[in-house]
């Protein structure tokens, strides 16, 4: 391999360094000897001041190797996928070599002929910073003086076959912004203040804790009108947190998920297609920048989560594809590697140095950003190996089945990991089929999220609501048949951004009748959805009645709340957040039956739900009767467990909400038997009303 020596501009031909036997080798040991050295290597590096100035022309850059930044340890470590600090090892490190300030490159190119890094710093000259090749695995490194924070750079890669490829940085903490697609050197130190918030999460159950998330696209949650300096009207991260700390707690919600977060050049595709997977997008500011949403949000005792998407990652030329001329990340067969209906590849999880890459981001964002949670893209596209294929597309597993045996290891690894090194925080998966224990334990043989969407429940919930009322008698069986599996996982009830666009309709269009008749079912199906055991997720403007699908391009629709129709469902939105928030028979009790109890689930030819939830101290518990239907029944009678008061706590036909009735309210229970319980109440049920009463 190539050496450069100290003397100027100079490289000389080196023989190949001996290496040192994988034995004797525990891996506790090499595990905490790394991450004492990855602490102390990076800590000196980021703590030195960089130097501004940038040499004249690329043949006054000078190079170095010695001492090597990625160590046979880190060679190790990563060859068995347990090099968990990767990211403080791998991309660009600014540090200080021989007096020198400047800054170090790492890569892995395990097919590369040779490997140089261009940028600002060298006048993006082709050969003026060859990398040197330091183990046959693949990792190529430089360290350049005066390439500083900020600056632009890129892997010039030369394959086996002579072509030149012109690549962003795999582990770039930052870079540039889009259509530009060069990486830069970062500085991603920050000083936290949410101590309280990361000490408090340590000692949380997220099974226990009240969970309602706001989804929000922060590029298009709220803009600024249009300039010439800004003419996408993006908000930085620093304006979007005072913005949506504000409106999050004004409504009630205990965390905000974030979506497309990590750096991708389309903006259509809402960031699931990453290019930069340890790159906060440059859209809205800097990683710092970032860092300072995340701590502003804990500060005001906000969760976040991000989405992560490691099922997959598109072919642009910058990106991971074909990283240096051959299949690196995705496997080589495209029967494996690349999904027929999505134009993408998949990451080979096979191979240990892929599965590092992914770990190792995993626990980026949760320890580096302290982020509370990642939802995990398109679980069921990696668990099945013919997922979108037809017969002869995909490649059976070694037992000739479907199921994509790397992909579940992999699932095993990340959640045990990541919810070992961090109590309290959560892992989500989205995932769609009928997979076994998607939340059981990996000791017995569960994946290990701590949640996973309830796509079934939303489904026939949406099925349900989208019906005229005069049909919903015959599809009863749609609202109830969750419960008879609503705890075999740990669910989140989900209304997403997938159920707002592509001509489904926004959720107040998904209803039937006409505009009164439209707000009344949402704020009827709302309640449902808060009364239900399960957490609970809505996308941005469906808390408002936005009429119009979601896109990317426009800013939610908050002129809609200056009608008193939208702004009365706004009203109500908050007050269940905040019921839900505040009762714990409705989170701390959400995780068996003891907490649910149907009154009445079989009253179709009246449409109505009757339910209670109960509370784990047996008192404030609540009573839910929910009517779907444009019929009054001012006759109504429901049935219930215990003798005394009533309080109506919450009716979506009371003035707050446009209507005419006074809460709260208290009803006396009766001894004679209704729904088979031995006493009830009576109450005029409204059309489309919702009663929501607690009792002790």
């Amino acid at each position: 391999m190539a050496r450069a020596n100290k003397k100027k501009g100079r490289v000389s031909k080196a023989s190949k360094p001996a290496q040192k036997s994988n034995q004797g080798y525990s891996v506790k040991s090499v595990t905490d000897t790394v991450k004492r050295t990855v602490t102390k290597t990076v800590s000196k590096a980021t703590s030195q001041k960089i130097v501004d100035d940038i040499p004249d022309s690329a043949a006054e850059v000078q190079v170095h190797v010695d001492p090597h930044i990625f160590s046979e340890l880190d060679q190790y470590l990563f060859g068995q996928a347990t090099h968990y600090e990767l990211y403080k090892k791998m991309g660009a490190h600014t540090a200080k070599v021989d007096g020198q300030e400047g800054s170090w490159f790492t890569v892995w190119a395990p097919n590369a002929a040779s490997v140089n890094v261009i940028g600002e710093f060298n006048g993006w000259e082709e050969n003026a910073s060859p990398l040197v090749k330091i183990a046959e695995m693949g990792i190529w490194e430089l360290f350049v003086p005066g390439a500083k924070v900020g600056d632009m750079y890129k892997y010039l890669i030369t394959t086996k076959d002579g072509r030149k490829l012109y690549k962003a940085d795999p582990y770039a903490n930052w870079a540039e912004k889009r259509p530009g697609t060069a990486s830069r050197i970062a500085d991603i130190s920050y000083h936290w203040s949410d101590s309280a918030w990361m000490k408090a999460r340590e000692k949380t159950d997220p099974k226990t804790m009240p969970l309602s998330i706001y989804e929000v696209h922060p590029g298009s949650w709220m803009k600024h009108p249009y300039t010439d300096e800004n003419p996408e009207g993006f908000y930085n991260y620093r304006e979007f947190a005072k913005r949506i700390v504000e409106y999050v707690h004004d409504m009630g919600y205990t965390h905000v998920e974030l979506m497309g977060i990590a750096e991708h050049p389309l903006d259509a595709s809402w960031g699931y297609q990453v290019t930069g997977y340890y790159a906060p997008t440059s859209r809205y500011g800097s990683p710092q920048d970032l860092k300072y949403l995340i701590d502003y949000l804990h500060k005001n005792k906000i969760g976040v989560i991000l989405d992560w998407v490691p099922a997959h990652f598109p072919k642009d030329a910058q990106g991971l594809a074909e990283f240096d001329g051959e299949a690196v990340y995705e496997h080589a067969d495209p029967r494996q590697g690349e999904h027929p209906d999505w134009g993408t590849k998949i990451f080979n999880y096979g191979r240990p140095e892929v599965k590092n890459f992914l770990l190792a981001n995993a626990l980026y964002w949760i320890e580096e950003f302290h982020v509370d949670g990642l939802r995990v893209d398109a679980v069921a596209s990696m668990l099945y190996l013919d997922y979108g294929r037809r017969d002869g597309e995909w490649v059976a597993n070694e037992f000739g089945g479907n199921q994509n045996l790397e992909a579940i290891e992999f699932f095993k690894h990340l959640n045990s990991l990541v919810l070992g090194r961090n109590p309290g925080a959560m892992m989500i998966a989205e995932e769609s089929t009928a997979w076994p224990k998607v939340t059981g334990d990996v000791e017995d043989d569960g994946l290990g999220f701590t949640y996973k969407w309830n796509m079934g429940w939303m489904h026939d919930f949406l099925e349900y609501m989208k019906l005229d009322p005069y049909f919903r008698k015959n599809n009863h069986n749609k609202m109830t048949f969750a419960m008879t599996y609503a705890f075999s996982e740990n669910y989140i009830l989900v209304l997403s951004h997938d159920e707002v666009v592509h001509l489904k309709c926004s959720m107040i269009n998904k209803m039937p009748g006409l505009e009164e008749d439209k707000f009344l079912n949402l704020m009827a199906g709302y309640s449902f959805m808060f009364g239900h055991p399960g957490k609970k997720l809505l996308f941005m403007g469906q808390d408002i009645g936005q009429y119009r699908e979601w896109s990317e391009e426009r800013e939610v629709d908050w002129f809609l709340l200056e009608d008193k129709k939208n702004e009365h469902l706004q009203a109500y939105v908050r007050d269940l957040l905040f019921l839900y928030k505040e009762s714990p028979a409705l989170s701390a009790n959400d995780v068996g039956y003891d907490g649910f109890q149907w009154v009445n689930p079989n009253d179709a030819d009246r449409s109505i739900f009757s339910f209670i939830r109960w509370s784990p101290e047996g008192k404030n518990n609540l009573l839910f009767v929910i009517n779907f239907t444009p019929v009054a029944r001012p006759d109504y009678m429901c049935g219930v467990p215990k003798t005394g008061t009533y309080q109506l706590i919450l009716d979506n036909r009371c003035e707050k909400y446009g209507g005419k009735h006074q809460v709260p309210a208290k009803y006396k229970a009766y001894e004679s038997e209704c729904d088979g319980m031995p006493n009830h109440i009576a109450y005029d049920l409204p059309p489309y009303g919702v009663a929501v009463f607690k009792f002790s």
